[in-house]
């Protein structure tokens, strides 16, 4: 049997993979995707919990009704002994730039804003990077929260025309801003991001960039260029990255990712040929990995955690023939 890219298995076989890299026999189990991954953020809107509603909404429930999510900058704010968002009210003492709707979550009208940069945190707050959050929110508010630091920072962002200068509009009919003299139309900026773990027998290519925290290692990714498919984007950041040639490619799973704009789409790939060699100013080390012996991998809130350790646990479990 040949597994081609997105063929999706749905019951066990025992299969040769015969390319290069794959040498011996074993039992093939179907690798898990799409959003019911451990970890992965449930999706509210299919479950009616968040409504997205037009930007230009009025804002017509009184503060104490609605939710807010409050950002200066990249970071958000968060009442230092609770350990939930959004909140429930606007702190006194903050100057507010920009105001949008988020959507209704939950029943009530969901605002995000942006702050003065100047503004100190009001007493019983702070402000915090979304990543250190992670341990503290679910995953599900943790997308929430990305959701309207995306939709802030793309009115800060666009408050002008890109071609000629003048004050963007929102539109009435949907998120967008609209140049009043020259039509032009400006949509949130989404910037696509492709994943690539590849797979040699028993082994996983990580990598480490200069930035990681101490020991961290994970999947290679980057950005697809203009006119690329995911496939060519893959097969290009493998071998730009690590000097390894990878294809065959398999859809895991994809992610909105707030830092600050982009989707995540995961694949696994096979080994064709190659050996290691981190790119300068890129990565900082590249090697194979044995699935019983992994380093430090991101947290299974990101896409790139569930990504490893779902093709970790699903290849320890794959019987020799």
């Amino acid at each position: 049997m040949t597994i081609e890219s997105k063929h999706y298995e749905s019951s066990f076989h025992s299969c040769s993979l015969n390319k290069v890299g794959f040498t011996s026999s074993f039992v093939l189990m179907p690798l898990p995707f799409g959003l019911s991954h451990q970890g992965s953020a449930p999706d509210w809107v299919a479950e009616g919990r968040l409504i997205p509603v037009s930007p230009d909404r009025k804002m017509s429930l009184s503060p104490s009704e609605a939710l807010h999510f409050i950002w200066q900058a990249n970071r958000l704010l968060f009442a230092s002994q609770a350990s939930s968002l959004p909140l429930d009210h606007i702190p006194e003492g903050l100057t507010i730039i920009r105001s949008s709707i988020v959507g209704e979550f939950d029943g009530r009208l969901c605002h995000t804003h942006d702050v003065n940069p100047d503004n100190p945190a009001p007493q019983g707050y702070e402000w915090s990077g979304l990543r250190a959050l992670f341990p503290i929110l679910e995953a599900g508010m943790i997308n929430l929260a990305g959701r309207s630091y995306q939709i802030i920072e793309w009115e800060r962002t666009h408050q002008f025309c890109g071609r000629c200068g003048t004050p963007t509009q929102l539109r009435n009919s949907e998120r967008a801003r609209e140049c009043p003299k020259c039509s032009l139309v400006s949509y949130p900026r989404i910037s696509p991001v492709v994943m690539g773990l590849v797979v040699r027998n028993q082994e996983l290519l990580l990598a480490r960039s200069p930035h990681f925290a101490p020991g961290l290692y994970s999947a290679v990714a980057g950005f697809i260029e203009i006119g690329e498919s995911c496939e060519q984007a893959l097969r290009r950041e493998i071998l730009e990255e690590t000097g390894i040639h990878a294809d065959t490619f398999r859809y895991f799973d994809s992610q909105s990712w707030p830092f600050p704009h982009s989707l995540m789409v995961a694949f696994t790939a096979e080994y064709v040929s190659g050996s290691p060699i981190p790119q300068p100013e890129e990565i900082e080390d590249v090697r194979w990995f044995s699935v019983e012996d992994l380093p430090a991998i991101p947290p299974a809130i990101s896409i790139a955690g569930r990504l490893i350790r779902a093709v970790a646990e699903h290849l320890k479990a794959a019987p020799s023939v």
